[in-house]
């Protein structure tokens, strides 16, 4: 099994932010927002974002925590870790993940925000977009669009969770 870094504690920074000022320019209305981490690395990004836009725009955007499990077909999970500070009716749900791959983890977060309340609009950050989609689903704001194999695994690691802030692709062969 090889192993290869290809995103740094820098890289990955400068990759939030850039999701960030994208987050600001497409956005008319910031106060309408609601950051929406997916568990369990998306919910760290969301609130890296939430930080960022705190110090770009002075502005306290919710984040929510959601838990994809018990919405997924290839998982039989019963409780719902999700938490939603804030009622989503009519608001801009911004989905935050780590990888984008088959696109059955974003389908498990709308059906999640479905279950929630009706928002307004959703759409999709990622730090990494792997292609490979299964489901017609693409995300709206991109760190780095990562082409791979579908024998490859990327991986991505947080301080918060992992001690380092580092992406990688892990070769099985």
């Amino acid at each position: 099994m090889k192993r290869k870094e290809i995103i740094d504690d820098v890289t990955m920074k400068r990759a939030i932010t850039r999701i960030t000022y994208e987050i600001i320019e497409r956005n008319k209305n910031l106060d309408n927002i609601v950051l929406a981490g997916i568990k369990t690395r998306g919910v760290f990004l969301a609130k890296r974002i939430q930080e960022r836009l705190k110090q770009l725009e002075n502005l306290d955007i919710p984040v929510g925590e959601l838990d994809t499990k018990p919405f997924r077909d290839d998982m039989k999970v019963e409780v719902d870790t999700t938490t939603m500070p804030v009622d989503i009716t009519d608001k801009d749900i911004i989905l935050i993940d780590d990888v984008l791959y088959t696109g059955r983890t974003i389908r498990a977060a709308i059906d999640n925000l479905v279950s929630l309340g009706r928002p307004s609009r959703v759409s999709l950050a990622v730090l990494i977009d792997r292609g490979h989609r299964e489901l017609p689903i693409r995300a709206d704001y991109v760190g780095k669009n990562i082409p791979t194999s579908q024998f490859e695994e990327i991986l991505v690691e947080v301080m918060e969770h992992d001690g380092y802030d580092r992406v990688s692709i892990i070769d099985p062969s």
